[in-house]
């Protein structure tokens, strides 16, 4: 067996901590690789040393495999481990880096090709006496039976997948889905099958060496999901009878050694209500949610890869894995779950997480972070391990109201909801989960209780902020009026209203305090300072609160919400007037097609341009009907967050 002294990093974000760490932890020396918009990101500075690769966009950095093995290659590294995405799944950079003298922390090029296909993946399977969804040729559209589901062939994360319940779904839907798996696989291969109604995903995490040997480490449950793409995750699967879990997990092993699998990969499937199962896809590679099966089975898989990449032989057997307690894993975005899951970019201004017991995060992110358009806006993996499936959903729960991450939208209070329902603590969840319970799951207002005590906060914190900074006048109070209520004021605006924190000073350092005409507080610090970490204590309730201050926003976080407060300017600016009709860009990103031209009729409704960003495409359509004009944007434009497009004329 052959060891090895240092080991390139081809990935970035949350991944390339993760394997990192263990690289550490196993006295292995760690490259990192970056792309200029993750030059200051926290996974380059944790790698022991780091080689840029190129420009922001991914075919410019992380997808050029002959950068990454040409810095392998200068930095003295014997190996290469790929993470997920970009390029853990492709048969042809694993086989370069062999071509160059390197070893690839995964397996073989010819299993790759054969499992990361999809066709190809399902042939071997079916040849197995594995059940596989039934499949349609494109080439025989009026054999299609509807509805079905576009997938890339080559690819997974949900990226490119398509429901069409029509033939005149059909050629959009092939155009958009092909267009997405060539932009993130570099192969625009598609395949089309049928699409199971209100399934659970259920996968087996696989893990073979060299030698012969390949076994499962248990089941993963991945039902609650959108966009095809997984949000939480959890082991074991719960409800879940166990004739049935075995006889997946017996189908996942047949399927690997089917194909001489060596490695950690995963085999998914999918549960029919009437409960007949199905094989969906293998990925050849770690998997997000690889932490769940960490903590139940007590296995690093990471450590495992890189074992096995050696050379050596698996040193537990089948009897020797055991599931202990019960693990869920919570993905954190950067996303508005209250507007269609869009994707957001920004800058985290404060990200904290209090320690507690059974508590894990996998994070790519820190205070500060930039969240690129370029990348995935998967910020975190917050996982808790418990003694059954309760103690762990009511670790995540307080661990996700306690947690910090200020300064962009995340879909951390819309994780709670999902936690908190009834149906899910429950575990009457399927893959619909999300769009079956939207009207349960939407965001509710604040209650005026919970905002008040927030804007007590934020004005405590700009009450202290301004007496820090005062440097003349020393003896006046910052911002006094000769008026009993007039000592000090601030006015926050959010969400379209508008509140006025007045507060004064007591000559036992307390502030009594009372936003608009209501009640008066006393409000006093009893522990850190009045940003970060807080103990404010409000008519002798002492809680704890996060508070950050940037510029003209007040940051608090209070039990489990965020509330994100603007200053409001003595003198404001006029806002900008926008022209009635006007067509926004959500996001910066990249024009991909335009549609129409200046001139055109188009209706309500109508797609004007798809944009690109963040991995995804975006519809730009018309809010009414009308003729479209101020259209200049072409195919490749670059494009700013709010942005108008065109405008739609009505006239």
């Amino acid at each position: 067996m052959r060891t090895f002294s240092k080991i390139l990093i081809a990935n970035r974000g949350e991944v390339a901590s993760r394997v990192i760490r263990t690289c550490h932890e196993m006295g292995i020396g760690s490259v990192a690789v970056f792309s200029d918009a993750d030059e200051s990101a926290s996974f380059v500075s944790e790698a022991d040393e780091a080689v840029r690769l190129g420009p922001a966009p991914s075919p410019e950095s992380y997808l050029r495999g002959d950068a990454i093995i040409a810095a392998a290659q200068r930095c003295g590294a014997e190996a290469i481990h790929p993470g997920y995405g970009f390029l853990a799944e492709n048969a042809d950079f694993a086989q370069a880096v062999a071509d160059a003298g390197l070893i690839f922390i995964g397996p073989s090029p010819e299993a790759i090709a054969l499992l990361g296909s999809k066709q190809a993946s399902k042939e071997v399977v079916s040849k197995a006496g594995v059940p596989v969804v039934p499949s349609f040729d494109l080439e025989a559209p009026n054999d299609i039976v509807y509805p079905v589901l576009l997938k890339a062939s080559a690819g997974g994360g949900g990226k490119g997948m398509h429901v069409v319940r029509s033939h005149d779904e059909l050629a959009p839907a092939l155009e958009s889905a092909k267009r997405i798996a060539q932009t993130c696989f570099g192969d625009d291969t598609i395949l089309i099958e049928r699409f199971v109604e209100s399934p659970r995903h259920i996968e087996i995490q696989i893990l073979g060496d060299s030698h012969g040997t390949l076994l499962h480490l248990f089941e993963r449950e991945c039902s609650i999901q959108r966009r095809h793409q997984k949000i939480i995750e959890e082991s074991p699967a719960p409800n879940l009878p166990i004739g049935l879990r075995d006889a997946i997990a017996n189908a996942a092993v047949a399927v690997g050694k089917a194909a001489g699998y060596s490695n950690a990969g995963t085999v998914e499937f999918i549960v029919a209500p009437d409960g007949e199962f199905y094989f969906l896809e293998v990925n050849t590679r770690l998997q997000v949610e690889h932490p769940v099966t960490e903590c139940v089975t007590g296995i690093d898989l990471v450590r495992q890869q890189i074992l096995v990449a050696q050379g050596a032989a698996l040193e537990i057997s089948q009897e020797d894995v055991h599931q202990v307690g019960a693990a869920i894993e919570c993905r954190l975005y950067a996303e508005d779950c209250d507007n269609g899951f869009l994707p957001c970019s920004g800058r985290i201004l404060d990200f904290h997480v209090e320690p507690a017991a059974g508590l894990r995060v996998d994070s790519g992110v820190e205070s500060g972070s930039e969240i690129s358009i370029h990348y995935d806006p998967m910020l975190a993996k917050v996982i808790t391990h418990g003694c059954d499936r309760s103690q762990a959903l009511q670790r995540m729960k307080r661990s996700l109201t306690r947690m910090s991450a200020l300064g962009t939208i995340t879909n951390r209070e819309f994780l709670l909801r999902v936690l908190g329902h009834s149906e899910f603590v429950a575990a009457a969840i399927d893959t619909n989960f999300l769009s079956t319970h939207a009207t349960s799951l939407e965001k509710q207002p604040a209650s005026e209780n919970l905002t008040n005590r927030a804007l007590v906060v934020a004005g405590y914190a700009r009450y202290q902020q301004r007496t820090e900074q005062r440097t003349v006048l020393s003896s006046i109070r910052p911002g006094y009026r000769n008026s009993r209520w007039r000592d000090a004021s601030e006015t926050f605006r959010w969400d379209e209203r508008e509140a006025t924190v007045h507060y004064r000073a007591a000559s036992d350092g307390s502030l009594t305090m009372r936003v608009d005409e209501g009640e008066v507080h006393r409000v006093r610090l009893t522990e850190g300072s009045a940003t970060g970490t807080c103990a404010i204590q409000i008519d002798g309730h002492r809680q704890r609160y996060r508070v950050c201050l940037r510029g003209e926003r007040s940051l608090v976080q209070a039990d489990g919400r965020s509330f994100d407060f603007a200053t409001k300017p003595r003198f404001p600016k006029r806002d900008a007037m926008r022209v009635e009709g006007s067509c926004i860009a959500p996001m910066p990103g990249r024009v991909v097609q335009v549609l129409v031209e200046n001139g055109v009729i188009v209706a309500e409704g109508d797609t004007l341009l798809i944009l690109e960003a963040m991995k995804m495409e975006h519809r730009i359509q018309a809010d009414r009907s009308g003729v479209v004009q101020g259209l200049d944007a072409v195919a490749g434009d670059q494009v700013a967050g709010d942005q108008v497009l065109a405008v739609v004329n009505a006239e």
